[in-house]
């Protein structure tokens, strides 16, 4: 995904980044500084990575839960083998992927259509030019 920083806070080494992706707001922490990271700067273009075995999977209202970056969407695909599901979401602007135990796919009851919210720890997000 391709977002533009519209927060940069700096605190020693790090960095907290607010990234506006389309309709939706992502932070990440990362350990550089616009002194050290060109790329850090108030209204820079950035690449938004993550791994899709970081991407949590929720039904129904998430409230009391310190994940920062929740990512409302519909499941517009679901592979399931024996171990692992791969559940593709469309958040509007972009699809993401979640990688799931197929057990945890199947305690949710997920299904193509679902209303679902993705959600990424701060820190698990990469920010690249």
């Amino acid at each position: 995904m391709i977002g533009t920083i519209v927060e940069l806070r700096t605190e020693g080494q790090m960095s907290l980044v607010s990234i506006k992706v389309g309709s939706h707001l992502i932070s990440s922490i990362v350990l550089e500084t616009p002194a050290s990271a060109s790329y850090l700067a108030n209204r820079g273009q950035v690449n938004v990575l993550f791994k899709e075995t970081e991407v949590i999977l929720a039904k129904g209202p998430v409230e009391g839960i310190s994940v920062q970056n929740k990512l409302p969407g519909k499941i517009v695909e679901i592979e399931s083998a024996v171990l692992l599901s791969r559940v593709t979401i469309d958040i509007g602007t972009d699809k993401i992927v979640s990688i799931i135990t197929t057990k945890g796919a199947s305690q949710l009851n997920l299904k193509v259509n679902d209303e679902i919210v993705a959600m990424i720890k701060t820190n698990e997000i990469t920010l690249s030019a």
